[in-house]
């Protein structure tokens, strides 16, 4: 996708759910909370259905600049008290889990309540919306991670107050004829939305309808084509930077390989084949190592 700049037009139909604009877009005002709800009703699947939200502040009041500094993406609360910390998530942070838990003692805190108190806590919920794969589930191809405090040694629940819901968006890979669950077909116009150009059939229903709705790009205000513009372009260079990174990465591997072979005598084919290297490249390694 070209990248956008101030004086081009987003070519897509429909925006990107995976910008900080998008995401907001879909789920973050008070009269899209139906879609916010439909979506954490599928994902949590909690003994009973979330019937009302109530959108809080995303910035927390805390007493350290480092509490003040904890901003969330959405911050919610149901009927019944409970709290949502919704997250969207692009690339991947050296201690997100730690910053996951972080925000998650913040909502826990803000329900104590002044003079006695038995110390009962409403459930708290932190979703994570992730554009990338836990590197220590890179195998199980696991789309949604539902993390909770549990016993060591039964097993067993200990605390189920206190949720984590990760989605992998990566390890989505199902296609429109594939999706069977309501659940399914949500992370299937997320990961894709703005890569149609009309509505698929199988997401033609009331909910789904409303997020192309108010996906489409068209139909914005000068203002709000120039935000999404400028949201987009963020993300776009995040994962630009990324994506050079983890092709530097590997060539840096690839090279090691065949340094490895080449001192180790290991046929010149074979090294090419292995490590996919160009033969200039070849050529001045066997250069730098080819004699000792």
């Amino acid at each position: 996708m070209q990248e956008p700049d101030n004086k081009t037009e987003v070519k897509e139909k429909f925006i990107n759910p995976f910008t900080d604009f998008g995401f907001k877009k879909i789920f973050g005002s008070e009269p899209n909370k139906d879609l916010l709800i439909d979506f954490l009703n599928e994902l949590l699947k909690t003994k009973e259905k979330i019937k009302n939200l109530t959108y809080k502040k995303t910035e927390h009041l805390g007493s350290t600049d480092a509490d003040r500094k904890a901003i969330f993406d959405l911050y919610c609360e149901n009927e019944k008290g409970e709290k949502f910390i919704v997250e969207l998530q692009k690339v991947k942070q050296q201690f997100f889990k730690d910053r996951s838990l972080y925000y998650a003692t913040f909502p826990i805190q803000e329900q104590a309540l002044k003079g006695e108190w038995n110390y009962e806590l409403k459930s708290v919920y932190c979703v994570g919306i992730l554009d990338f794969v836990f590197d220590d589930q890179d195998k199980n191809k696991l789309v949604v991670d539902e993390i909770k405090l549990i016993s060591t040694n039964t097993g067993k629940v200990f605390y189920d107050k206190f949720t984590f819901v990760y989605v992998q968006m990566p390890n989505f890979i199902k296609t429109e004829s594939d999706l069977e669950t309501h659940e399914e077909k949500w992370f299937y116009l997320l990961k894709n939305l703005h890569k149609f150009d009309k509505i698929p059939a199988k997401l033609k229903n009331k909910i789904f309808i409303k997020v192309f709705k108010i996906a489409e790009i068209a139909k914005y205000s000068p203002d709000e084509k120039q935000r999404y513009i400028d949201s987009l372009k963020l993300y776009l260079d995040l994962k630009n930077s990324l994506d050079y990174a983890k092709e530097y990465a590997r060539l840096e591997e690839r090279i090691e390989i065949a340094i490895k072979g080449i001192k180790n005598k290991v046929p010149r084919g074979t090294i090419k084949l292995l490590t996919d290297l160009k033969d200039n490249e070849l050529d001045d390694l066997y250069q730098q190592y080819g004699n000792e």
